[in-house]
């Protein structure tokens, strides 16, 4: 079993552990993110035209042993567990049994699709029924609001999920390393350990590693999640200051003229170990002990993203990235961590 924090090359057969009460999940390197799996802002999904996309990635990444998806209820809102929950549909009971399904939970009481509150216990069951499965791997707070539940109610709905065997392990998103601590700690008076913690993390994001959030995370074997590993596509190479993204893409807003050097760099890096630029951007985040959630929405882009497997960045190289590198933003109510 391979550690993060790790100067090996990292391969499609790599596994992590995430820590649970009753059992252990072991993930791949890199998983797949898939907010824009049924989200229509700001993705824009039309299920005709991206649903044929999705499933070239889910036949590719499923045939190359790296199925980890990570949704959430959030996402679509619902629809996104929906189609997951088709596509297992499709599959053998051994074929299932080799994915690994991610989902989280928004701490509100009441969230469009519902009529009532129905907690986290009851809203995880909610999310099993559009997934159509009995256990998730991995269940996490998506965001850290605590109006209407605080951290030691949330720990012991949390708690609750493992014990009901709905959840195999637990998680939480956007905290921070204060937020995440006391998390842990609480967590820790069920026996449920805490495995993972999603943060937006890139080369134009290094917030948590300046802060020590990283480091935290390491000392306590929580496995950080770095979503938006590519900045919403503008570390994808596809993209500079001459030829702009469209629509509405909040992480990873920085300057053109800040990313234009640092794409140059990792192109540059990528022609000489003949890999796409994506691949650079996601093998760094695992250089620094993390599993990066790369999105993809067509088998192309999935193909690419699983190609920053099987190397690693040279020390010189991940340094020369670094100086590129900038602290970013960190968004108001969505993001602590």
């Amino acid at each position: 079993m391979a550690s993060l924090k790790t100067e090996t090359v990292l391969n499609h057969s790599t596994r992590v552990i995430l820590k649970g009460k009753k059992q252990n999940v072991e993930v791949p390197a890199t998983c797949c993110g898939t907010w824009s799996w049924g989200e229509k802002r700001p993705w824009g999904y039309t299920e005709e035209r991206d649903l044929p996309g999705i499933k070239e990635v889910w036949n590719l990444l499923n045939k190359e042993k790296i199925g980890f998806y990570d949704g959430a209820e959030g996402y679509g809102p619902l629809e996104n567990e929906r189609i997951i929950g088709k596509l297992l549909k499709d599959m053998t009971e051994e074929e299932k049994g080799e994915v690994i399904i991610a989902t989280k939970w928004l701490p509100f009481p009441i969230f469009p699709g519902r009529l009532w509150p129905v907690g986290i216990v009851g809203a995880l069951k909610k999310s099993l029924e559009r997934l159509g499965v009995k256990q998730v791997d991995l269940y996490q707070v998506h965001i850290p609001v605590f109006l209407f539940y605080g951290i030691e109610g949330i720990a012991k709905g949390l708690a609750e999920c493992v014990e009901l065997g709905l959840t195999k392990t637990v998680g939480v998103s956007n905290y921070n390393e204060e937020q995440m601590v006391k998390m842990y700690d609480e967590l820790k008076k069920y026996g449920v350990p805490l495995a993972s913690n999603q943060i937006e993390y890139n080369l134009l994001r290094t917030v948590p590693e300046k802060s020590g959030l990283l480091a935290a995370c390491h000392e306590r074997d929580i496995v950080p999640l770095a979503y938006s590993p590519l900045a919403q596509g503008r570390l994808t190479g596809k993209y500079n200051s001459k030829n702009l993204p469209t629509g509405r893409r909040m992480y990873g807003n920085q300057p053109w003229e800040i990313i234009d050097p640092l794409l140059e760099a990792m192109k540059e890096i990528a022609e000489k170990r003949a890999v796409p630029v994506s691949a650079v951007a996601l093998n760094w985040v695992m250089c620094k002990g993390a599993i990066p959630l790369g999105g993809a929405r067509n088998g192309k882009q999935a193909g690419e993203n699983s190609k920053a497997l099987g190397f690693r960045l040279t020390n010189e190289e991940v340094e020369r990235l670094d100086g590129l590198s900038v602290e970013g933003n960190t968004l108001p109510i969505v993001q602590a961590g």
